[in-house]
């Protein structure tokens, strides 16, 4: 069968002032259908590929390898981004990717919270454990190098942590203790006229002269003590941030006597602050931490970061009474909530 190329008759072209296109138009149309037809009908091509493993075959008689040594090709990429990210020491990822055993240097306490995390990523997830796990191994190296800010207990590596942080880190729960600071004051006289012997929930810490009355201790609620100021153990109950769920977390009224001074001291860890209400403050206490004085003020908080070296004194007389502040423990603002929980179950108090 033959076909014309002038079946549809088309105008002529105006633009170019010549005669009907008709022709071109159709023979360029019909090897436009001409090459779809065989692309769409045609295999793919594998020459590529036989210019691939052509080659490959030449460069394998040239050079032999040894199958021993030999690694394949398509985990090149995984292998170097591994090789990358182990080759950093201070990786968070390097201990959790290359398997590294845990350092033998370090204490047994270390080695017992480091059993407690790994326990905690089996039942949730290593996910965002990253720092936690990081400073767990280099906790010894921390502990032995001189500095000013040195927690005995668990450094978190990469917190920004400064002696005292603006009221901003934590405003919510500073704003409840000021405005809870009447009813606190309060109840503290109460406690105190009962008397502060250890049989009315009194504890001595340090060298004589200072006292605490404990609502929480180590993460665990001490029940009479709360009993006892209820108000106070509401208050606690209503802040966002306090550490009541492990034993990093503390709170309670802390007593200092005149001509006491507790001498440098470093807290446990770097994962929290500690807010400091002022109940009865003499004019001769100070507290010093990391090089910077601050003094409290009645009914206003102070936000100390208590990892730092930090030294606490009353330099007033008898007639001035002792200095009174209510301690509550809160989380550290850059710690993240998924390293919250592990903390939380890392420290779990004692049973």
């Amino acid at each position: 069968m033959s076909w014309s190329l002038d079946l549809v008759p088309l105008p002529p072209c105006a633009l170019l002032g010549g005669p009907p296109l008709s022709g071109l138009l159709w023979t360029v149309l019909l090897l436009f259908l001409w090459y779809c037809y065989r692309v769409g009908s045609d295999p793919p091509s594998h020459s590529g590929l036989h210019k691939t493993s052509s080659s490959f075959s030449r460069s394998s008689s040239r050079s032999p390898v040894d199958p021993r040594h030999s690694a394949p090709k398509t985990s090149a990429a995984i292998g170097m981004e591994t090789v990358e990210e182990e080759e950093g020491p201070e990786s968070y990822l390097t201990p959790v990717l290359s398997h590294a055993p845990f350092p033998t240097e370090v204490a047994a306490e270390s080695r017992k919270l480091y059993r407690a995390l790994q326990e905690y990523a089996k039942r949730y997830s290593w996910a965002g454990m990253g720092r936690i796990h990081k400073g767990l191994r280099n906790q010894a190296k921390i502990t032995e190098r001189p500095s000013i800010q040195k927690p005995h207990l668990f450094y978190l590596p990469d917190v920004p942590s400064i002696p005292f942080f603006p009221r901003d880190a934590h405003r919510h729960d500073i704003e409840v203790l000021e405005a809870s600071y009447p009813i606190i004051l309060a109840e503290f006289q109460a406690v105190y006229q009962r008397g502060n012997d250890t049989k009315f929930g009194w504890t001595y810490q340090g060298p004589k002269g200072q006292a605490v009355f404990p609502l929480y201790n180590a993460g665990g609620c001490v029940a009479g003590n709360c009993r006892a100021c209820p108000c106070t153990y509401r208050t606690l109950l209503s802040l966002r941030t306090f550490i009541s769920s492990n034993s990093l977390g503390s709170a309670g009224f802390w007593l200092l006597g005149p001509g006491t001074t507790l001498g440098g001291s470093y807290g446990p860890t770097n994962t929290r602050l500690r807010c400091q209400l002022g109940l009865q403050t003499p004019a001769q206490c100070e507290l010093v931490v990391g090089g910077e004085p601050q003094c409290w003020s009645e009914g206003h908080c102070l936000l100390v970061d208590d990892s730092f070296l930090h030294t606490v004194s009353h330099n007033g007389g008898a007639e001035d009474g002792p200095r009174v502040i209510f301690s509550v423990d809160l989380w550290h603002p850059n710690v993240a909530a998924a390293e919250r929980q592990a903390l939380d179950y890392i420290f779990a108090p004692e049973q």
